[in-house]
């Protein structure tokens, strides 16, 4: 701004220069300097928003299907929370948008990539991930926020040594903790414990190979076991409600990521079907399973995922 200033500026005093000539060709010059100007300043003022940051290659993990030899894996609790992703400078969600906590929050963490999961608490996502996705931080709010360690993409330790490293970057930070990881000694044992925690409010369960090391894209080194399967969707269209819901949304007409087009028209509460997530939203599901064609079984809404970008 100080710079179109300073233009402005010595636009006029051009101006006054030229006041012995043309008034005619003054005027013109002056506002087509003027012009040139502005479009400098608006098209640099765009591109400093528009900065894009690099996405992070990160691991996926695959859902537990079938029978494993759970000796080999490391369990821990799956976190309801948002991805963090910590460059050694910045924060940024899995989708490389830029999260701004407060200074403090940052301050102690160490220069090594780190991978996590923003969380307050179980039940709590939808806290994390309006939090996160403020310009300005909340210094009250992102005091009850920890970044829950369980990787180090960088590394090229094995997984069970990658988290003994974890354990020791933790102490650097109040806000740093990592994800307590355990050896299960049966499948019995494993269900019962997934049991357990969701009783509990937890959203689940993550297996991670002990020996092996990381790599980006989805793997089966890390498996997430959930007592029901969830996925993701964007909303392509709404359908009137009928009878009781007569004036408010029936069903979301959703897309799936490999373009199989359903509706979904349980799990919603009275205000949700009043106000329902707009076209291009972002939403998670729950399902029991597939039809032969490919159509999530048994569909109910599960949430609005707000931590990532509405499709344009």
């Amino acid at each position: 701004m100080n710079k179109f200033l300073i233009c402005i500026n010595a636009i006029n005093n051009q101006q006054v220069n030229l006041k012995h000539t043309s008034t005619n060709y003054n005027l013109l010059g002056y506002y087509l300097i003027l012009i040139s100007v502005l479009i400098m300043h608006f098209v640099s003022s765009d591109a400093q928003a528009e900065e894009v940051i690099p996405k992070p290659q990160i691991q996926l993990a695959k859902s537990l299907t079938g029978a494993i030899h759970i000796e080999d894996y490391l369990v821990s609790e799956k976190l309801d929370g948002v991805r963090g992703y910590w460059d050694g400078k910045q924060l940024l969600t899995k989708s490389g948008r830029l999260i701004n906590p407060p200074a403090w929050f940052i301050k102690d963490f160490p220069n090594t990539v780190l991978e996590g999961e923003l969380w307050i608490g179980r039940g709590q996502f939808e806290a994390i991930s309006g939090l996160v996705r403020q310009a300005e931080a909340d210094d009250a709010a992102w005091h009850k926020v920890k970044l829950m360690l369980f990787d180090l993409p960088l590394s090229e330790l094995t997984f069970e040594h990658r988290y003994q490293q974890l354990q020791v970057i933790a102490a650097k930070s109040e806000y740093l903790q990592a994800i307590e990881q355990e050896t299960i000694s049966s499948e019995h044992e494993l269900y019962q414990r997934l049991k357990r925690v969701v009783a509990q409010g937890a959203e689940g369960l993550m297996l991670h190979r002990k020996q092996a090391t990381y790599v980006t894209g989805r793997t089966d080194n890390i498996l997430k076991l959930k007592l029901k399967s969830d996925a993701d969707a964007i909303v392509i269209g709404h359908t009137d409600g009928k009878g009781k819901y007569t004036g408010v949304m029936g069903a979301l007409t959703v897309k799936m990521p490999n373009g199989i087009v359903f509706d979904i028209g349980t799990g919603f509460s009275d205000l949700q079907r009043q106000k329902p997530p707009s076209i291009g939203t972002l939403i998670s599901y729950h399902h029991i399973g597939f039809t032969k064609n490919g159509v999530p079984r048994f569909a109910s809404f599960w949430r609005v995922r707000d931590d990532e970008p509405k499709e344009p």
